[in-house]
């Protein structure tokens, strides 16, 4: 949950792995950001707060074809930012997936050496009973 300087939400989203969002600052202040985890598990948090100002440096040279300029780097830096968050959070996805891989890859090769085991107790059954059918066949039969 997002709130911001005068405790107003901005923002909350429930239930959720993972998220991005972004959201215009419009008053000046601090906003507080709560997370809270309703699992059992512990959790990691990873999140990125970028602060920005827009405005024109109209202190030192007041050329208007300079703000174009000042414009564009603006956006180039937005979205360079933006980039580098998206590869952040795609590498923290691939190394959350790594992690879940490798538990279900152990716990399925505990359940095949279960079953086996499970296959190799059965056969060993069978053949005990079959030798012991047999044999009381054979003794019956004798006498």
């Amino acid at each position: 949950m997002v709130k911001g300087p005068d405790g107003e939400q901005i923002h909350d989203t429930r239930d959720k792995t993972s998220e991005k969002f972004e959201f215009i600052a419009h008053k000046k202040g601090v906003y507080n950001f709560c997370f809270t985890n309703g699992s059992p598990y512990h959790e990691t948090i990873d999140f990125d707060v970028l602060a920005g100002h827009y405005g024109y440096v109209d202190h030192h040279a007041k050329d208007e074809h300079l703000n174009p300029v000042y414009e564009q780097i603006n956006k180039l830096e937005e979205a360079l930012y933006n980039i580098q968050f998206e590869q952040h959070w795609l590498e923290a996805e691939t190394d959350r997936q790594a992690i879940i891989n490798e538990g279900m890859s152990k716990r399925a090769i505990h359940k095949a050496i279960f079953e086996s085991a499970a296959l190799i107790g059965a056969s060993v059954l069978q053949v005990y009973l079959l030798k012991r059918l047999f044999e009381r066949k054979l003794g019956t039969s004798r006498v």
